[in-house]
């Protein structure tokens, strides 16, 4: 056994056991499978172990994974303070701040927030992660997140900065080919849906229809990819009245069916909020979204 192990070997099992499959951490850890299943080899190697056992749906550890678990997770923990704790000591605006949000905020709303921070302080470098997963402020895979929920890590500090309304749009071509959609006739109209997302059909079924997946002929969790498909002609979709307006071409349908806004959350680590460049970006990203944008595109 090496006594001297590589610490990224151990991030590496550790995003292994908490994903459960070289797949669903790949993309977690920037890593091809391929890589994360060398990497995985030579600690085991490293070891003299095997840490997992290879089945159908992924991979799950061993008795000697089981083993090693805790205290890997002991040194991941006190490495995390560590950085936490020499980041909330640097007092200097000059550095890098890692923000993340959905693509929707991130491709329509936060470029020219961003510049407008890169214009006053451009000693501040900004690392945007424009993704609908969750990144987990409490392991520094961002610095400062907005999202779509409150988040309830008592580590974390919150700011609510309003609520999104949302409704349900077509583009003018469709209504042009379909008619109108309404009360009577929706279920006999195109509609634009998710792929693994249950969130449409928990929607239909609140509102008193139930429906399946193939309900909606054109599929994707992406929301940028479904509203540009809206954009296009292909159907109705739901999307915020906030970015509705910025497009003439669009109009609101079904405004009778009561759709819950999207509360809009600015989180950071506690800690982290007494850095001086962090707490500049959490207070010009809070000032900025306090309402609604309605900067044009």
């Amino acid at each position: 056994m090496n006594q001297d192990l590589d610490w990224s070997l151990l991030q590496v099992f550790l995003a292994l056991a908490e994903a459960g499959s070289l797949n669903r951490a790949a993309p977690r850890l920037g890593q091809s499978q391929p890589t994360l299943s060398r990497q995985l080899a030579a600690l085991e190697a490293d070891l003299g172990q095997t840490l997992f056992e290879r089945h159908a749906r992924g991979l799950r550890l061993t008795a000697a994974g089981q083993a090693l678990l805790p205290a890997a997770q002991r040194m991941f923990d006190a490495a995390r303070e560590l950085s936490l704790a020499l980041a909330a000591r640097d007092q200097s605006l000059a550095g890098t701040v890692r923000l993340t949000a959905s693509e929707v905020v991130s491709h329509h709303f936060l470029p020219p927030v961003l510049l407008d921070l890169r214009r006053q302080h451009p000693e501040i470098q900004i690392e945007l992660v424009a993704s609908d997963q969750v990144a987990n402020l409490q392991e520094r895979s961002a610095d400062i997140a907005l999202r779509m929920f409150r988040p309830e890590q008592p580590t974390l500090v919150a700011r609510k900065l309003g609520d999104w309304a949302l409704g349900f749009y077509v583009h003018r071509d469709y209504l042009a080919r379909h008619g109108r959609p309404e009360m009577g006739n929706l279920l006999q109209h195109q509609w634009l849906g998710y792929d693994q997302s249950e969130l449409m059909l928990r929607g239909f079924a609140r509102a008193g229809f139930q429906i399946g997946r193939e309900f909606f002929g054109f599929r994707c969790d992406n929301q940028l990819v479904a509203w540009e498909c809206m954009r296009a002609g292909m159907g109705i979709a739901v999307g915020p009245q906030v970015l509705a307006a910025r497009d003439a071409a669009l109009l609101r349908v079904l405004p009778e069916i009561p759709i819950p806004p999207l509360p809009l959350w600015l989180t950071a680590h506690r800690e982290l909020r007494d850095t001086p460049r962090l707490r500049l970006v959490f207070d010009a990203l809070a000032q900025a979204f306090a309402a609604p944008p309605t900067m044009p595109p």
